[in-house]
């Protein structure tokens, strides 16, 4: 796959950007070696660019993988809740000791909703911009999943990348269409913003479109690379083949047909609200003092299930 610059950074990324989410206990539940075995079979397909998160928890499936994935070849990019210095601090060496790596190519403000936000976690982008200064950071920026983030981004000429939510019907998208982001976006590259979208699919709403899906994103040229959760081998091959040919091939399709990724909320739910209160996409209500899912808006990003505290839900 043919690399290109994220925006006006000197980080070269690839088309196509693993999603590690799915590999965690939150969703697929891989061991380390399964984990760190998928990222570097991607990694040999060319995909040289890998999107995880302090909530994620799987640090070391990407530190296995650097055993055998040369580091300097490979752009790893974080994201952390933090709104103090103190915290951004404390979410930056947790990244590099347990990635065993003394940078991080890119660390973002994670989930940020608008200029708002952006102004109420000033401090821990400051501290981001020093660490970036002393060569412990290489970009800084965020991840939203509105419009009004990326708008608000575009106000901050210290925020370099962007991680936005966009796919062909605007799903997740929490405050708009996917033509108002597709135009927010357009702005922020004009500002020479690197960009690398999530969800594509739309937590799998989209599989059944999934030509047409890829298609979108493929013409939308302010786009450097887009972040695709991947859980196994035939899932990298499908997605590679339909971002450089457009194609899902037949042969993996009965495979993965029956690949249709759902959120699981155990009986044993206590109704603690905890779920609930997480969701931003407003997917998940509490009936008869039980959490349940409405389908046709949750995204599986997966989030809800790290605030269980008895790990009663999974994305599988």
């Amino acid at each position: 796959m043919k690399k290109r610059f994220l925006g006006n950074t000197d980080i070269e990324v690839s088309p196509l950007c693993f999603g590690s989410l799915t590999m965690t206990p939150f969703q697929s539940n891989l061991t380390v070696e399964e984990g760190a075995e998928l990222l570097c079979y991607g990694y040999d397909k060319g995909i040289k660019f890998v999107d995880t998160a302090q909530l994620y928890e799987n640090y070391q499936y990407i530190r296995k993988a650097l055993d055998y994935i040369p580091r300097q070849d490979y752009i790893i990019s974080s994201k952390t809740y933090a709104w103090n210095e103190e915290l951004a601090e404390k979410a930056l060496k947790e990244a590099m000791e347990s990635l065993g790596t003394d940078y991080i190519d890119i660390f973002l403000l994670h989930e940020q909703e608008s200029e708002h936000t952006i102004k109420g976690h000033y401090e821990a982008l400051e501290y981001l911009i020093k660490a970036k200064e002393k060569g412990y950071i290489r970009a800084v920026g965020l991840s939203t999943h509105r419009v009004s983030g990326v708008l608000g981004a575009n106000k901050y000429k210290e925020i370099e990348v962007l991680h936005p939510i966009l796919n062909k019907k605007g799903l997740g998208i929490a405050d708009g269409t996917a033509e108002d982001m597709v135009e927010a976006l357009r702005q922020s590259k004009a500002l020479s913003k690197g960009i690398y979208s999530m969800k594509p699919l739309g937590g799998g709403h989209l599989i059944a479109e999934i030509e047409e899906a890829f298609q979108f994103l493929k013409k939308c040229e302010f786009i450097d690379s887009i972040a695709v959760g991947l859980q196994s081998k035939e899932e990298i091959d499908c997605n590679l083949s339909l971002l450089e040919n457009g194609i899902y091939p037949e042969e993996l399709k009965s495979t993965l047909s029956h690949k249709k990724r759902k959120l699981i909320i155990e009986d044993y739910c206590i109704g603690c609200r905890n779920c609930v209160k997480r969701c931003g996409q407003k997917a998940l209500s509490l009936v008869d003092n039980k959490a349940v899912v409405d389908s046709s808006r949750c995204v599986l990003c997966g989030y809800c299930a790290t605030v269980c505290e008895d790990f009663y839900i999974k994305v599988i």
